[in-house]
């Protein structure tokens, strides 16, 4: 009888989070950033169809980058449990918090014990009642949560990106310099990224109970040229 080949745990963790880190590394990034009226989400994606970042529920929004079919089921996870709490409970009761810690424990368990890491890193997002309540929580491959405090950068070069925005960003800033910062930010100094290579959403508190808004490309090239 042949003995099983031993590898060593530590070095399990390792090639699964090498794995996973490839993965999303192949993606194109995404940013997010509080200003003075809400939640700003910026996605580098060509395609009209397949989105990466969409609405959970009232004030909530989703957002991926990695493989697009793990984080979109993800996604559909979310929104059928935010709906089942807040049909069971009440709509207050939809929370970003829960759903991170739910995404969390889901994508650690499968990092831990299943044969292949999800290829995926999402952010949450909750528009409170004023700025000081937005909420965002990024998760990452191996469930992870990290409560971001005013902008949280996701995808391979997150490092970088994070460094070259922060450089950048303003406390109570409006959507035109957030977004034109997010876009200057995702471009680098190499690349000039317009509307039709863009995803940008919202969570707007002038937008009333579905805060959650799409821009479309003809009001993302007057925003970037204001």
């Amino acid at each position: 009888m042949t003995m099983p080949f031993y590898v060593a745990p530590e070095q399990v963790m390792k090639d699964r989070a090498e794995y996973a880190q490839k993965g999303i590394a192949r993606g194109r990034s995404l940013l997010s950033s509080i200003y003075d009226d809400g939640i700003l989400i910026v996605a580098e994606n060509p395609s009209r169809t397949l989105h990466k970042v969409s609405e959970i529920y009232d004030r909530i929004a989703f957002a991926g980058v990695g493989k697009y079919n793990e984080f979109d089921q993800l996604r559909v996870a979310g929104v059928r449990h935010a709906d089942t709490k807040g049909f069971a409970y009440s709509r207050e009761d939809v929370d970003a918090r829960s759903l991170a810690n739910l995404y969390a424990q889901y994508l650690g368990n499968v990092f831990t014990h299943e044969m292949k890491p999800l290829e995926v890193e999402i952010l949450v997002a909750e528009l409170g009642s004023g700025q000081e309540d937005d909420q965002l929580y990024h998760i990452s491959y191996d469930g992870t949560v990290t409560d971001e405090d005013r902008f949280a950068v996701l995808g391979g070069e997150a490092e970088s990106l994070s460094e070259r925005f922060a450089g950048s960003y303003e406390a109570g800033w409006g959507l035109d310099q957030a977004l034109r910062a997010a876009v200057q930010t995702l471009s680098g100094p190499d690349r000039t990224l317009g509307p039709s290579d863009l995803e940008v959403a919202v969570l707007a508190r002038a937008n009333g109970r579905r805060t959650f808004r799409r821009l479309g490309d003809e009001e993302l090239e007057r925003r970037l040229q204001a």
